[in-house]
């Protein structure tokens, strides 16, 4: 199973938006079956998911010290991808979930104080080992500090060829639990997604390929004493 993580310091910067629209191109992809993770404390994507009529991408409810034996039970269970959002902040939790992905994704919208921000996260992923990609995120076409964001990010990481531009539908499709190529599959937003899944899914194949996964030593349950199934499935935000 690839381990996909989304982590920004910076609020705002799309990370909720993107590990929805993400799990759910991989799934259309067929590189499913998807798992959505969400470490967030504001449950952003839980909700989400809770207004979803499709099962799939699944969601796993889970907490930073449950994250190892959950990880392994997904594989278990046979799913292919987990996709994590995290907090926006740099907190003990995201050096837990950048320990167990294979790829993170920093999503950075163009602008001063995102570019920033992203030092602290490009920090942690190096001293974790773990290779990242920006997301040139909520971009105006053709603007001039798009194409100075992308070259400023260059000089600390890969910056995916894939920009995503600000338009309505790439956020309002959220609003019902769908994502942009659910209600439009044929708009630019959605192509933009479904070339950046195709990016990002390479890059996965490729670190997976050079990395030999370490089980962690949290414990597992065995098969003779199977974990309770209580901890996957909808979640009841605020409890």
């Amino acid at each position: 199973m690839r381990v996909l993580a989304l982590s920004s310091q910076k609020g705002g910067s799309g990370k909720t938006t993107l590990s929805g629209h993400l799990a759910v191109q991989a799934q259309l992809a067929g590189d499913g079956p998807v798992c959505l993770i969400d470490i967030d404390p504001q449950g952003s994507l839980a909700e989400w998911w809770n207004e979803r009529e499709a099962n799939m991408p699944a969601f796993a409810q889970t907490t930073v010290a449950r994250l190892a034996a959950d990880l392994e039970s997904l594989r278990q269970q046979g799913f292919r991808l987990a996709v994590i959002d995290t907090p926006p902040a740099i907190t003990l939790a995201i050096q837990s979930v950048i320990a167990f992905a294979e790829l993170i994704v920093i999503p950075t919208r163009p602008s001063p104080h995102d570019l920033r921000a992203v030092g602290a996260t490009v920090d942690l992923c190096e001293r974790a080992g773990k290779p990242l990609i920006f997301v040139v995120n909520g971009a105006t076409p053709k603007a001039r500090i798009t194409t100075q964001a992308a070259i400023a990010l260059s000089q600390h990481g890969t910056v995916a060829p894939v920009t995503l531009h600000h338009r309505t539908d790439f956020a309002a499709s959220m609003i019902d639990g769908r994502t942009v190529m659910e209600v439009d599959p044929k708009s630019k937003s959605a192509k933009e997604v479904a070339d950046l899944w195709t990016y990002v899914s390479d890059r996965l194949e490729k670190n997976f390929r050079r990395t030999v996964f370490a089980a962690p030593s949290a414990h597992v349950p065995s098969a003779a004493a199977p974990r309770a199934p209580g901890g996957f499935g909808r979640r009841v935000v605020g409890q």
